[in-house]
């Protein structure tokens, strides 16, 4: 199938349902719940294109994840942008950080990368709690329209609309990754880098847009964020469980298809919103330990790796 039949599938999709639900579903938890299942289907693929597709483990997506959403309260402060533009900021703040991140550290490689990842983090979550101009420590307010725009009876639905067409455009995104030369590239690199590069392979160069585009897609992710919660600070936005969902979900789904991000984060993080109502928060990342374990003992190639074997 062509990308851009793809493509057309899938955001008529994302429109059919979002619409659908937008009039037949009265409880507002829905829509909530949902957006955060649709958010890390965004965040679980774009982890997969670095970290499955070129096989460079990022632990540091809650640092793009967060430079989108303070991208969006920088700008909300400055003018009061559409969130059309704030979701475009927030992708190309995080983006061009990506391809920062990648020219400094894709020399490093295994461990020593994942480790200069989670670095990252730490330096931009240092630099946002001290950065008063978007709360600091304190956190920041971003005030919501009284009447959503487009029709929409609440914030809730014009978000949940927004990340479902998000979701549809980060899937197609990444299945064109796989299916195109550059897909074929970063899994030469993946399986072996030295062969790679070795057979003309421009390993640098597919590394870079890799970074960019998973970079990218993890800031679109979060641009919208705090309009979600219309308040946002740092120990939120740069919590461990962005980090964690966004490397679990693709190797519970599997890492070598694009579907696999999809699956997971379909699977887990709508247990994870049915647990949330009956259980604590902390036992979310037990129940996300948990099923990796099992995952990785039954089927270490994720459901998409193990429904191709059978």
């Amino acid at each position: 199938m062509r990308t851009l039949t793809f493509t057309g599938i899938a955001v008529g999709i994302a429109l059919l349902v979002a619409t659908a639900t937008s009039v037949l579903v009265e409880n507002e938890y829905f829509f909530s719940a949902s957006y955060t299942v649709l958010q890390f289907v965004v965040l679980a693929t774009a982890w997969n294109i670095l970290g499955g597709f070129t096989g460079y483990v990022n632990f540091g997506s809650a640092a793009f994840f967060a430079l989108g959403a303070y991208s969006g309260i920088a700008l909300d402060k400055l003018t009061s942008a559409p969130l059309p533009l704030v979701i475009l900021a927030g992708a190309a703040v995080a983006g061009l950080v990506g391809l920062g991140m990648g020219y400094l550290t894709l020399r490093l490689r295994g461990v020593f990368f994942a480790i200069a990842t989670i670095a990252l983090a730490e330096v931009l979550f240092t630099l946002v709690v001290n950065w008063d101009y978007v709360g600091g420590a304190r956190g920041a307010y971003v005030a919501l329209a009284q009447t959503p725009p487009l029709g929409f009876r609440s914030m809730g639905r014009l978000l949940f609309t927004v990340m479902a067409l998000m979701a549809a455009g980060a899937v197609s995104i990444a299945r064109f990754v796989q299916v195109s030369t550059l897909g074929r590239g970063l899994a030469a690199i993946r399986d072996d880098e030295m062969a790679a590069e070795c057979s003309g392979v421009p390993t640098l160069r597919l590394k870079l847009i890799s970074t960019t585009l998973s970079g990218a897609l993890m800031g679109m992710a979060g641009a919208t964020f705090p309009w979600f919660l219309s308040y946002v600070e740092p120990h939120g936005v740069f919590s461990l469980s962005y980090a964690v969902n966004s490397i679990a979900m693709p190797l519970i789904g599997g890492m070598y298809d694009w579907a696999g991000p999809v699956i997971g984060a379909l699977l887990l993080g709508g247990l994870q919103q049915i647990l949330q109502v009956n259980v604590p928060a902390d036992w979310n990342l037990f129940l996300v330990g948990a099923l990796l374990v099992v995952f990785v003992t039954v089927a270490p190639h994720g459901i998409m790796g193990w429904t191709r074997r059978r």
